[in-house]
């Protein structure tokens, strides 16, 4: 199971520099596309979304690939934020008819929403990321807890 878990965890990661280093350059037209239309306040804003979304997913790919101990459970429940924060986007494709990255049918982009929970999970379970997730989900709900006497 270990050497699954590292399998996948490269694979991510190498999926991750590519897809960041393709919103820096061939396909930025496609991600841009991708920005929901609620935050595409301006042509300029939307490129920084597009160029910023790519430099966390090469940052994020280069964690999953050079964390490997202490620090890998906080890789993996990194990416897995990350994947939620994007799927807006994902949702705006469908929603919108957007034909991008060869997804030019309604059918082709609902099949792409029920992937974005698989790599989800496969981001937590590579990297036990489920217990960084825990902690960091402890952390910020004691932020909002009442303590007697203050």
């Amino acid at each position: 199971m270990r050497i699954l878990k590292a399998i996948v965890k490269v694979l991510l990661g190498l999926f991750m520099v590519f897809a960041g280093l393709n919103h820096l350059t061939v396909a930025r037209e496609e991600f841009v596309a991708q920005v929901p239309v609620w935050i595409q306040f301006s042509p300029g804003f939307t490129d920084f979304v597009v160029l910023a979304s790519g430099v966390m997913e090469i940052l994020l790919g280069l964690a999953m690939l050079i964390l490997w101990k202490e620090r890998s459970g906080w890789a993996g429940a990194a990416l897995a934020i990350f994947y939620v924060l994007i799927f807006p986007g994902n949702i705006n494709q469908y929603v919108e008819h957007i034909n991008a990255f060869g997804l030019n049918t309604d059918q082709a982009r609902l099949i792409r929403l029920f992937f974005q929970p698989v790599l989800i999970f496969l981001a937590l379970w590579s990297n036990n990321g489920w217990a960084t997730i825990k902690v960091w989900w402890r952390w910020f709900t004691g932020l909002f807890r009442h303590k007697p006497g203050q």
